[in-house]
């Protein structure tokens, strides 16, 4: 009786080894980017650029797009009370996009409006060309990585075609055009992922920018109205 269930046991165990044996490699992610070659390489640096620059960029313009509700408020009195140096003083410790044009504006009192206008703009168009900074390379990214990925196809086709060639009887075996074929596949998929992620991130960061753009010229108009108000006798 002890020999028969020890009999069952030996076998359950052969059948289930042999079950592992002949289960199929499952494909993952890193499978996937041996097949595609080198291309994937080259797609897999362009997805940690991109993430770099989007997490960099986030944060920067998220800083910049920060403001304190008080700030127009108290630069209005330290104007009205003729107490320029304490208002460019504020502008200096608040370190924001805003805060900077202000302060140039106020550096430009005394001039024609025109010349303040011009100042101010000049700064904000400085401070836009700082939160734009590396967008470029985000596009670049959101273009280019598609364009890599009907590389590797391409690629990869024409190696499937070439070991057809290279067969001198004339039949061609699945597995031989296998490697090609998954670098054909394989790249166009990753190209397209990096691609997509690029695009969506690059326009997400456009549209922080431009909501900048759109406060900073709302502080521009507060400030020339400020200016503009009539003296208080």
């Amino acid at each position: 009786m002890n020999l028969l269930v020890i009999l069952q046991a030996v076998n359950a165990a052969v059948a289930e080894s042999a079950l592992t044996q002949a289960a199929p490699e499952k494909m993952n992610l890193w499978t996937m980017a041996v097949y595609g070659g080198p291309i994937m390489i080259v797609l897999a640096v362009m997805l940690a650029l991109g993430v770099y620059i989007f997490i960099e960029r986030l944060v920067t313009i998220n800083k910049a797009s920060q403001e304190d509700k008080s700030f127009m408020n108290r630069i209005k009195d330290y104007i009205h009370d003729g107490k320029l140096e304490s208002a460019q003083k504020l502008c200096r410790d608040t370190e924001t996009p805003a805060a900077r044009m202000v302060e140039k504006g106020i550096s430009r009192l005394g001039r024609p409006m025109s010349d303040v206008l011009v100042a101010i703009e000049n700064v904000g168009n400085l401070e836009i060309a700082k939160l734009e900074k590396s967008m470029g390379i985000m596009s670049t990214v959101a273009g280019g990585a598609p364009m890599l990925g009907f590389l590797g196809t391409v690629t990869g086709m024409v190696q499937t075609f070439y070991t057809m060639t290279q067969n001198p009887s004339g039949v061609v075996q699945l597995r031989d055009l296998s490697t090609g074929m998954y670098q054909a596949m394989v790249t166009t998929v990753g190209g397209l992922i990096v691609g997509i992620l690029a695009y969506f991130a690059y326009n997400y960061l456009i549209s922080k920018i431009n909501s900048v753009m759109r406060k900073l010229e709302s502080n521009t108009l507060e400030f020339l109205d400020l200016l503009n108000e009539p003296v208080k006798k």
